[in-house]
């Protein structure tokens, strides 16, 4: 029953309230760090059960007011009215309820590493990664986040093969965790003299950052390689080998940086990517073998899944999982992702919450 399992949730709550206030637990602060985390995760839930109940006695006070027929005419219409007004709330409340109950990602508070390769289109792929760059640093900014630029592969034109930087704040993989797969852009190039619209596409992937307790990694598994940096940099390009190339040897993957003036934080930072990139292959073996747990999400995270379309002559962006289409192209490059993202979080939770109750 809903009100049990939320009745052992508060309680549940209550019990990491002593024991993150016991000075005994204070002193072992990792100990302490995990319960406050503990704690902050159940908060929503309880002070929802806890507006839930308020409605609950709402609806009780005011069926006993109705039943009283000492009551004069006024008091028997106030409560009528209070009836309604807990009635509805009980019942927004309630479905609010189930959604909180759902299994939480255990990836939804960490931080993000964001991949933007350039596909099919040439230059003009390109130079659409760099405006995805740019959409999200704008949207990461807009929400209080740090972004942190880590390696580059430029065009000529000012475009991007392949650019990856870092996203630190408080839930940003709850809200990017969407964005991976495959962009399309429609529009007319400017070296287009005939004014014909091409399409192109880019590809992104949002990895969540690993924590050193989850990924370990032996040195021995590593070929550490420094080189010139190239591109943006100023006058530490191309003099010194700052850059990093480490290559994970059992599993292949190549990992570069070419960000800092400082081979040692270029090669702290490859090794961050590295985590991400060997706990993303992690998680995708593990979601092989859950293949029916993928048909409730919101797209199957696949990276060679199209999940947008940004349509320049006609100003739009359309994305295909939950057939929105949004006539404020110029907005949502601007980093005002609000609007789609909200649109995929909803339809998640709804197609988890209609998978727990069959």
């Amino acid at each position: 029953m809903l009100e049990d399992k939320l009745q052992t949730v508060e309680d549940t709550f209550l019990d990491l309230e002593q024991q993150i206030s016991d000075p005994d637990v204070i002193a072992q602060q990792a100990k302490w760090r995990a319960l406050m985390q503990q704690h902050a995760a159940l908060a929503e839930t309880v002070e929802t059960f806890r507006e839930y109940k308020k409605a609950v006695a709402g609806i009780r006070e005011a069926e006993e007011l109705l039943n009283d027929k000492d009551q004069d005419a006024d008091m028997l219409a106030l409560a009528k009215e209070e009836l309604a007004e807990n009635k509805q709330a009980k019942a927004e409340l309630a479905e609010r309820l189930k959604i909180l109950l759902l299994p939480k990602d255990p990836n939804d508070e960490k931080n993000v590493i964001v991949e933007i390769r350039a596909g099919a289109g040439g230059d003009e792929a390109a130079l659409f990664a760099a405006e995805l760059m740019r959409m999200y640093t704008h949207y990461a900014e807009a929400q209080g986040w740090h972004c942190d630029l880590i390696d580059w592969n430029e065009t000529g034109l000012g475009g991007y093969k392949e650019v990856v930087f870092s996203i630190t704040g408080v839930g940003a993989y709850s809200k990017l965790k969407y964005e991976s797969g495959v962009h399309r852009v429609q529009r007319v190039p400017e070296t287009e003299s005939g004014g014909r619209v091409h399409t192109s596409t880019v590809t992104v992937a949002i990895l969540p950052e690993a924590e050193d307790v989850e990924i370990e990694i032996k040195p021995s598994d590593l070929r550490i390689d420094t080189y010139c940096a190239s591109g943006a940099g100023g006058q530490y390009v191309n003099r010194t080998e700052t850059a990093v190339r480490i290559t994970h040897l059992p599993t292949g993957l190549v990992v570069t940086c070419q960000d800092e003036k400082s081979q040692a934080k270029n090669k702290d930072k490859a090794m961050r990517v590295l985590k991400a990139r060997l706990y993303d292959l992690a998680q995708q073996e593990a979601d092989a073998k859950l293949a029916a747990d993928r048909k409730s999400q919101v797209g199957t995270g696949d990276r060679s899944e199209r999940i947008r379309t940004y349509n320049f002559p006609q100003g739009r962006v359309t994305d295909h999982r939950i057939n929105v289409t949004i006539y404020q192209l110029q907005a949502v490059l601007d980093g005002d992702l609000e609007e789609l993202l909200s649109g995929l979080i909803a339809a998640d939770q709804a197609a988890k919450l209609a998978e727990s109750e069959n």
